[in-house]
């Protein structure tokens, strides 16, 4: 992927009110609440088109290097253009997204609680549920207990998994795992050997589903080989941009699957909504993740915040 232009605004989670339409735009009005996208649904492209992926590839390149459809960005500063993070950033009263890059929500859904299903938790609970297909009685794993990790658990509770074990290296995060549905907890540093040794001990020969949420290759690489060889499924989550991940034919020859999700596998125009819906009638937990609320004047309090593991999401407010 090529480097991302500077200066830039960050932000990718977030929700809002419309403030104004573009011409042509008729699917949304002014006063209307919605969630901005990341990851566009335009319903028209090859992706769009096929079952078998969440992906689209509407202004795809465009918007991963900071800019709208005709190559510019609609933020400047002094005259100078200031680039849009992935063709959103929420970090900013104002910002102007593609129509295909924003759902509608009902107008009763509080925006300081489904601003997270921008992300992090729909990722997470997606992973289990549309990418893993988490299967009810099985034993699982969840690699990481940040906000993605925690939303994982909680779509293996919703799948029915018997077994969920949460592991980070993080003790504070044992107590809102298993408030999330997590049975056990792990801390890999309070072990004397890896963590895939312990949790194939743990579980008789390995978990039936690994979900990796940490974005680091060697934890990747745990999650994988603490897979049952013969029908385990490792789900990476984590993102990252740095190392590589090798494979011996063994590691999936005798019936492993390893896979990736993006967003997880949530079509996200009309999948978004639902996760809304579900959050307002109690099949969805969100409150338990916002530990903070700040004013963006202090979003760098609220990056320490996240970085010490002090925080599952501190939300700004505008």
């Amino acid at each position: 992927m090529k480097p991302r232009p500077y200066p830039l605004v960050l932000g990718h989670e977030g929700a809002g009110v419309v403030e104004s339409v573009g011409p042509g735009v008729t699917a949304f009005s002014p006063g209307d609440k919605v969630i901005p996208l990341f990851l566009p649904q335009c319903g028209e492209c090859e992706c769009c088109l096929s079952p078998k992926t969440n992906l689209c590839l509407k202004n795809w390149e465009n918007t991963q290097q900071g800019v709208l459809a005709d190559g510019t960005s609609r933020i400047s500063c002094r005259g100078q253009q200031i680039y849009q993070f992935i063709g959103v950033s929420t970090f900013s009263e104002y910002t102007v997204v593609p129509e295909h890059n924003v759902t509608k929500i009902r107008p009763d859904a509080p925006l300081d609680r489904v601003c997270l299903l921008g992300c992090g938790v729909a990722t997470g609970y997606g992973a289990a549920l549309n990418s893993g297909k988490v299967e009810a009685g099985s034993t699982c794993a969840v690699f990481g207990l940040g906000a993605v990790g925690l939303a994982a658990v909680m779509g293996c509770k919703a799948a029915g998994a018997a077994r969920i074990i949460g592991i980070d290296i993080n003790p504070e995060k044992s107590h809102v795992a298993k408030t999330l549905g997590a049975t056990e907890f792990v801390n890999p540093r309070e072990q004397s050997r890896p963590i895939q040794e312990v949790l194939v001990e743990m579980t008789g020969g390995g978990v039936d589903y690994a979900i990796e949420c940490v974005g680091v290759t060697a934890v990747m690489r745990a999650a994988l080989e603490s897979c049952r060889a013969a029908w385990g499924t490792c789900v990476i989550v984590g993102w990252t941009e740095l190392g590589e991940f090798s494979l011996a034919p063994i590691d999936i020859l005798l019936g492993r699957t390893l896979k990736g999700t993006y967003f997880g596998g949530w079509q996200s125009v009309t999948g978004v909504p639902k996760l809304v819906e579900d959050y307002m009638s109690g099949r969805l937990q969100l409150d338990e993740f916002v530990t903070h609320t700040l004013d963006l004047e202090q979003i760098n309090q609220a990056f320490d915040l996240l970085a010490s593991g002090k925080s599952i999401r501190t939300v700004i407010k505008m």
